[in-house]
């Protein structure tokens, strides 16, 4: 049985798991994406991770939604990183299940295939191609094959062209997208790393801080941004900064000694005593 996670937080039950019907077994080769149309997207039940001794999760168990918005907060060693490490094939747990959409087991997928399946990730330092332009960054992103002799020598399709110029638009970088990378302002690096992750069309988006070392306008901006892919994209936002997880969150986990400590709204989360005491210090 799946243990409730704390349904009082967010004012509904989860006393009993979300259904999981169809195949159990994750294909050998990843042609499609998940199956999402049964609402939720993303399953973690159960999940442990231990290294030396310390659990890092505990029997961490997560549902999100499809087109969700979810933000994760909680104090360092709280397991965030762990659990997008889960997600994304990098760690493996010692117990528990991870499914993605109704038919794949994260769990039986490597990394690439797991990219493949449609979950994109992004790290809080911006990995981009500096010597390259905005718009060949997202030309090399592009899903397919990315050899260097196939980059080189293939010429851009108009329907791949309308998807660079839609991604461009949507990361606010149309007017910078014959200029090199590396001369982007470090929130434009965040954006066009973001775009990145879109180019490939990905059905759940993992964003870890997305706004540390950003300027107020740009704290601003990715937040519009970020919320503007909510219902298109499932999209798990990890981060800090309160006052932009209000800006955001319809809904917020706490972690805390890698389990759930509570889940709801950011009024409802600020305001519980537990949360107070182990995350705001208050």
């Amino acid at each position: 049985m799946i243990k409730a996670v704390m349904g009082r937080f967010s004012g509904r039950s989860h006393s009993a798991k979300p259904p999981r019907v169809g195949p159990m077994l994750a294909p050998n080769r990843i042609e499609t994406g998940p199956d999402s149309s049964r609402g939720v997207i993303l399953y973690l039940e159960d999940i442990t991770v231990s290294f030396d001794g310390f659990r890092a999760l505990n029997a961490l168990t997560l549902y999100i939604e499809v087109g969700e918005l979810r933000c994760i907060i909680g104090p360092n060693g709280a397991g965030k990183t762990t659990m997008m490490d889960v997600i994304t094939g990098k760690t493996r747990p010692d117990t528990g299940s991870a499914w993605f959409g109704q038919t794949l087991d994260l769990l039986a997928l490597t990394e690439p295939e797991i990219a493949q399946a449609g979950i994109g990730r992004k790290f809080q330092k911006p990995t981009v191609f500096e010597h390259h332009t905005v718009f060949e960054n997202l030309e090399l992103a592009m899903a397919g094959d990315k050899s260097v002799w196939k980059w080189l020598y293939a010429r851009i399709t108009p329907a791949e062209l309308e998807h660079i110029e839609q991604v461009l638009e949507t990361v606010r970088l149309t007017e910078r997208r014959d200029e090199r990378a590396g001369a982007l302002s470090h929130g434009q690096k965040q954006w066009l790393e973001i775009g990145m992750l879109l180019i490939q069309e990905p059905q759940l988006l993992l964003v870890d801080e997305p706004v540390a070392g950003m300027t107020p306008q740009e704290v601003e901006r990715t937040a519009e941004l970020l919320a503007s892919l909510a219902g298109r994209h499932s999209v798990i936002v990890v981060e800090h900064d309160m006052e932009f997880v209000r800006s955001i969150a319809r809904q917020v986990t706490v972690l805390h000694e890698g389990s759930v400590l509570a889940q709801g709204s950011i009024d409802e989360v600020q305001s519980n005593a537990r949360v107070r005491e182990v995350y705001l210090g208050v």
